[in-house]
């Protein structure tokens, strides 16, 4: 357990590993040191074994407001080399997002706005709270997405929806955001948590090789081509074909049973 930059660190059971952005007084609005503990976090959980699957959340009732702006003027001052040094730091944390092998889900338990948005588009899959509200206010204060906001939006709802949704800042609710495809699931707000954890312990009792390999072919799928992904799919399939578990599951199939794996 652990709290760097705002950041909460939480390790539970099954292997779920909770990061919780912990602002509640401005609503979760995200400062430059909480990029880091993201980072921080992802990378500590990638390499303890104990933790399967991490959860991303905000604290109270707000998922983050996004960037905080009452000290957004500080660093618009910075002379551009500081500020594109500092803003090239902090976007390391979202290829941490996709590159960590272990699933990334996130709890949106409440408004998610401009940056805040993003970091639930930065995860693998997304749950959402009925009082969630999806937002991508950049152009209202003369700003464009950052953060990766302008690969993942697209990639999820398409181009044209993407920039209607930017060039008019028209918040969507979590049951909009379900059927444009933004998210996965939306639950009660008084069941967000318990239906998070107990979505990533569904996750959590998969082979971990196998979870960590879909994870990287799926991704690389949307990116290559067939050709590309088929070797890359064959490759993986290789790999996990010598493994424990692959053994365990087809042997508890062709047994009718249920399958006991050892990374899981």
């Amino acid at each position: 357990m652990g709290n760097a930059g705002g950041v909460r660190y939480e390790v539970g059971e099954e292997g779920v590993a909770t990061l919780t952005l912990d602002h509640p007084d401005t609503r979760n609005a995200i400062l430059p040191p909480d990029w880091r503990a993201f980072e921080d976090h992802l990378e500590e959980g990638a390499a303890d074994p104990r933790v399967k699957v991490f959860v991303v959340t905000g604290a109270g009732e707000t998922f983050c407001s996004g960037g905080d702006l009452k000290t957004m003027g500080e660093r618009l001052a910075q002379s551009p080399v500081r500020r594109s040094a500092e803003l090239l730091r902090m976007v390391r944390t979202m290829q941490r997002f996709r590159e960590t092998l272990k699933p990334v889900i996130a709890s949106v338990n409440g408004p998610a706005i401009g940056a805040g948005a993003v970091i639930a588009l930065a995860c693998d899959v997304r749950l959402a709270a009925e009082r969630a509200v999806f937002s991508f206010p950049f152009l209202r204060i003369g700003m464009q997405p950052d953060f990766g906001g302008a690969y993942f939006l697209p990639r999820l709802v398409g181009t044209a929806r993407a920039l209607e949704l930017l060039w008019t800042q028209q918040p969507l609710s979590a049951r909009e955001a379900l059927a444009l495809g933004l998210v996965n699931r939306v639950l009660p707000d008084d069941e967000i948590r318990s239906g998070t954890l107990a979505f990533a312990r569904q996750v959590s009792r998969n082979p971990g090789g196998a979870l960590a390999l879909s994870k990287m072919t799926v991704y690389h799928g949307a990116e290559q081509t067939l050709r590309d992904l088929l070797d890359l799919e064959a490759l993986a399939q290789t790999v996990l074909s010598k493994s424990d578990d692959a053994r365990e599951g087809v042997q508890a199939f062709v047994e009718k049973r249920k399958p006991r794996f050892k990374d899981a």
